[in-house]
């Protein structure tokens, strides 16, 4: 089942389709783009997911087994979700992750600084977040937060947060050679669609927990945001841990572009299962000569 490979139009990987580019201008990224979408509609996905879903789940069970092998390689994957609010991240981890054995996942939404984690550097607590050998984890907003937020907000000063740019990518660099693979997924919204979204949650009881009047707030800082994230996807954007932009004004494609590029990096690590350490004929007899007690 692991051998079937994702699905893209013609073929293409969408790991190329959606790299950011080289001096990326946030007015040439198209929010409402689907890019590689092998469908013709919305009313593909739930098919496409169906063929996906037991091929990603297998190749993820891979991942963890192999990690239980002495003297393998000790990986893991970090998918880092960075995006305005109502851009998707509990969306994906939902619908991609829900597709996936839980037990191999790590899940960690950062909120603002405890005392405790500003009194270290800002990358302390993301070092405590990170999957062990094996495991898949998900970062909810990342270590991007203070070039972002941080910036955005004067929280320090401009020469603070300058240096942190060459510091991220120093960590993460450190990160991939120990065999973390990162996958970086900027979730790319326009204003319209996070409009609609807010007003959904006002109009809908049910989702009156999700609103909170800081997201106006931000919202506010619009432009200011675009401009940090753009200094984000160029200055951060490296070989080994790039940018991929997520068009992310229709949730399905954006849910299906995330599960498929998930699957692309587990093809390309290509884990195996573990050989065993037993002889399996012997192993086959004392089972089918076993007796449960009584």
């Amino acid at each position: 089942m692991a051998n079937k490979k994702s699905q893209t139009t013609d073929g293409n990987d969408l790991r190329s389709l959606l790299r950011a580019k080289a001096n990326v201008a946030m007015t040439d990224l198209d929010p409402g783009a689907t890019p590689g979408f092998p469908g013709t509609s919305k009313a593909d996905v739930a098919d496409l997911t169906a063929e996906l879903a037991p091929v990603l789940s297998d190749w993820q069970e891979r991942l963890y087994a192999e990690n239980k092998e002495p003297d393998t390689p000790q990986r893991s994957i970090l998918v880092v979700l960075q995006g305005l609010d109502t851009s998707g991240k509990g969306g994906i981890i939902r619908h991609v992750f829900g597709l996936v054995d839980p037990q191999g996942l790590k899940i960690h939404a950062f909120k603002q600084p405890t005392p405790e984690e500003l009194s270290h550097d800002f990358l302390w607590r993301i070092r405590q977040q990170l999957p062990s050998p094996g495991m898949i984890g998900i970062f909810d907003r990342s270590q991007y937060e203070d070039v972002l937020v941080v910036r955005v907000n004067e929280l320090v000063e401009p020469a603070v947060w300058q240096q942190r740019y060459d510091l991220i990518n120093d960590f993460e660099a450190s990160l991939t050679a120990s065999g973390t693979t990162i996958i970086k997924c900027f979730l790319n919204m326009s204003p319209d669609e996070q409009k609609r979204r807010l007003l959904e949650r006002l109009e809908n009881p049910t989702k009156y927990w999700k609103f909170s009047h800081g997201d106006v707030e931000v919202r506010g800082r619009w432009d200011d945001y675009m401009v940090a994230y753009q200094d984000v996807l160029n200055r951060c954007n490296t070989d080994v841990a790039p940018w991929y932009v997520i068009p992310s004004d229709r949730k399905w494609y954006r849910n299906w572009a995330v599960a498929t590029l998930l699957l692309e990096h587990l093809e390309g690590m290509n884990p195996q299962w573990p050989q065993a350490e037993f002889v399996v004929e012997d192993e086959i007899a004392a089972v089918k000569n076993s007796l449960p007690q009584r």
